[in-house]
């Protein structure tokens, strides 16, 4: 299993997305993307593009002014 880190700092909408997305455009189901973000909209962002793409979200948290949102790769990946 992989752990891929992303580093969306600094973005805003979509792009935390986008970079999540291309994050787990070689992965395999089961692997995790970790995405550190400072736009606070990751937190509800990410997951909606989770649901409807078939992935699961591990985590979601705030931590020293960074949203952090841990997804593992769906069946669908």
């Amino acid at each position: 299993m992989s752990d891929i880190q992303v580093d969306a700092r600094r973005l805003l909408c979509p792009m935390p997305v986008i970079r999540v997305q291309d994050a787990m455009e070689h992965l395999r189901p089961g692997d995790t993307v970790t995405a550190f973000c400072t736009d606070p909209g990751a937190l509800n962002d990410i997951p909606a593009w989770c649901h409807i793409n078939g992935h699961e979200v591990v985590e979601r948290r705030e931590q020293d002014d960074e949203y952090i949102v841990v997804v593992r790769v769906g069946a669908s990946g």
